[in-house]
């Protein structure tokens, strides 16, 4: 069992490809603060992303962002340049595909749109995603990822016998192209899920947990089984992870739950054995105690 694409799966990632934007002369279009995942790829000339706090990052052809937009930012020729809304744009021109003609000089071509994940299990997003992803035109992953946004596109807009899976999957695998990349950078004072799937310690827990979720583990069993001793084992996956062990397996299966309390295909009753639980009324317990209401109330949600 692979706990990263565990979380993947739960976060059931869409793409959803806009025009985006063509500029020339000295230009800049601002993004409000949303709860969004946005990504573009810079296919002709050359632009900035400036963020609040942050020093802005040059874009040059072939190069791909990813970005939460938790705070805002904008695309710029210049950053001196006063940058117009995004929203106010498309609302004025009806247009998905932002069009500035500010004058001659180099012709800037961005190609993007958003990722749409379940809101059930979301908040996955903050352990895996970082604020920014920027992944060089030189970088051989950004052909990769071009690539598959490409035949994406193609698939989205092309639709034939099995259309739905094949969009799914290619995003999927672009997602787990971005993360695994990001994986691949976290260093040792780095703490949270990535990092934990990094080590080679608290991946083995991690595996083991997801790989069998109902079982009764305890902190002494997982050190066990990944050779080191009990007091070792938690201290180090609270120093990586950022939580306990028996904290992750609860929280873990509350994920697990939620997402089958929305799917609507199980019973509270199966749901608790399932994830762990030797009866409903111990599972709507800690559920309550974790979520801040009890199952069937969160079934009555809004969205769920």
């Amino acid at each position: 069992m692979d706990p990263f694409l565990d979380l993947i799966r739960l976060l059931r990632p869409r793409a959803m490809l806009t025009a985006g934007i063509r500029a020339t002369g000295r230009w800049g279009v601002s993004f409000r603060q949303r709860n969004d995942v946005l990504f573009c790829w810079l296919e002709k000339g050359e632009c900035q992303l400036v963020r609040a706090h942050a020093e802005p990052l040059q874009l040059r052809p072939g190069d791909f962002v990813l970005i939460r937009t938790t705070t805002p930012f904008t695309l710029t020729s210049d950053p001196s340049v006063e940058p117009e809304d995004s929203e106010t744009i498309v609302a004025t021109t009806n247009d998905p595909e932002l069009r500035l003609d500010k004058g001659s000089g180099l012709t800037s071509i961005l190609r993007g749109g958003r990722f749409v994940f379940d809101t059930t299990n979301e908040e996955l997003l903050t352990g895996l995603l970082p604020s920014l992803v920027h992944v060089s035109g030189n970088d051989i992953s950004s052909w990769r990822l071009q690539s598959l946004l490409k035949l994406n596109e193609t698939e989205s807009a092309q639709r034939g016998l099995g259309s739905d899976f094949i969009v799914t999957r290619l995003i999927e695998v672009i997602l787990v192209e971005i993360l695994r990349r990001e994986a691949k950078k976290v260093d040792q004072r780095q703490t949270g899920l990535l990092a934990g799937l990094n080590d080679p310690v608290t991946s083995r827990a991690l595996a083991l947990m997801h790989a069998d979720v109902a079982h009764d583990w305890t902190v002494a069993i997982l050190a066990s089984r990944c050779n080191v001793s009990r007091s070792t084992f938690a201290a180090h996956f609270r120093k990586v992870v950022g939580i306990g062990p028996i904290d992750y397996l609860l929280r873990w299966r509350m994920t697990l739950a939620k997402d089958e309390l929305r799917r609507g295909t199980r019973s509270i009753g199966e749901i608790a054995l399932a994830v762990g639980f030797q009866s409903s009324s111990a599972f709507s317990t800690a559920f309550t105690k974790a979520m801040g209401c009890s199952p069937r109330k969160f079934l009555r949600q809004p969205g769920v």
